[in-house]
């Protein structure tokens, strides 16, 4: 019977989020709960299986792990693109690559960004513990009013749009700015047209919003991150590689920059890591896509690539051959 592996389902969402019972019918499944060690533990793990069905930017699948899995005939993705994922290196091999529907998730990723802007703003996290721990208010700190101030949006797409038009509800100021972006384009998503000095040097809150590629990565470094004002707070619910990652260290260990982040160099992000100890820190654990609404479409999506496989009639599917 051919052999399912479904990674990646560390909030154990994926059995209640679809209707599985066609496929237990015609294949055995196996969920996988927790992240693996290494590409070494993962390999060891998925050699028996035929079809690995995976959750975008969570597990890494470079041709080295492509290559060590020989009964893999087919690869199913949530989402259409995936920087962890080395698709070209699956289409060699001959494995069918598929890809699912993103739900909300655009409106759930810019949610949480407000999220973190609040928490980090007034202190949140550390309210919370301190109430827990039985000291109330003590140790905790008094927070802007972020009525009046400014929000910097760098990239003004789908999700950086919604980030302004949140931050106008709150009446913020909203500066914009990414490298294509025009001061019509700004106005129509609720922005002001600002150079990227400027922005980081005006904004009480940045707001990364960016598509990761080699034009972006690395977008903020030490020089950028200097520019911002002290004590103002940077949202990343985009991709940990837009901001160097030393950098952004630095600036917070020295108090200079509070960061409110959903994305990391290393996920799941190790406890020893800086940044777990910072003060000046709010962590998420890579929540932005992370709604029940975006999980019914993903697996109700994978459902139908697998059956479709199954019966020899693939949909959904990703073809390239160019690395």
């Amino acid at each position: 019977m051919t052999a399912i592996a479904v990674l990646d389902d560390w909030q154990k969402v994926a059995r209640t989020s679809a209707d599985w019972e066609p496929v237990l019918a015609r294949a055995d499944v196996e969920f996988f709960h927790a992240p693996f060690a290494d590409e070494e533990a993962a390999a060891q793990a998925l050699q028996p299986f035929d079809i690995v069905l995976a959750i975008r930017e969570r597990t890494p699948f470079p041709s080295s792990l492509v290559q060590r899995l020989p009964k893999l005939r087919m690869f199913g993705m949530t989402g259409a693109r995936a920087a962890l994922i080395d698709v070209a290196a699956l289409n060699a091999r001959g494995v069918t690559v598929c890809y699912t529907g993103g739900g909300p998730s655009g409106a759930s990723t810019a949610e949480l960004a407000l999220g973190l802007m609040l928490a980090a703003a007034r202190g949140i996290p550390a309210g919370d513990a301190a109430v827990r721990a039985g000291r109330f208010q003590q140790g905790t700190r008094a927070g802007p009013v972020l009525a009046g101030r400014t929000l910097g949006v760098i990239g003004l797409g789908r999700i950086g749009t919604l980030m302004a038009r949140y931050g106008r509800a709150l009446d913020m100021r909203v500066l914009a700015w990414s490298q294509n972006l025009t001061a019509q384009a700004a106005s129509a998503g609720g922005a002001l047209l600002a150079s990227k000095d400027d922005l980081l040097s005006e904004a009480d809150v940045v707001s990364l919003h960016l598509v990761l590629s080699e034009r972006t990565r690395g977008v903020l470094g030490a020089a950028e991150l200097a520019r911002m004002k002290r004590g103002a707070i940077l949202v990343n619910t985009a991709r940990a590689a837009l901001v160097d990652e030393t950098a952004l260290i630095d600036a917070v260990r020295s108090r200079r920059v509070i960061a409110a982040l959903d994305v990391f160099h290393r996920e799941p992000l190790p406890a020893t890591h800086p940044l777990v100890g910072a003060p000046d820190a709010v962590l998420a654990p890579h929540l932005g896509y992370s709604a029940v609404e975006v999980y019914a479409e993903y697996y109700r999506h994978t459902v139908e690539n697998v059956l479709a496989f199954l019966d020899g009639k693939p949909i959904r599917v990703i073809e390239t051959t160019a690395h």
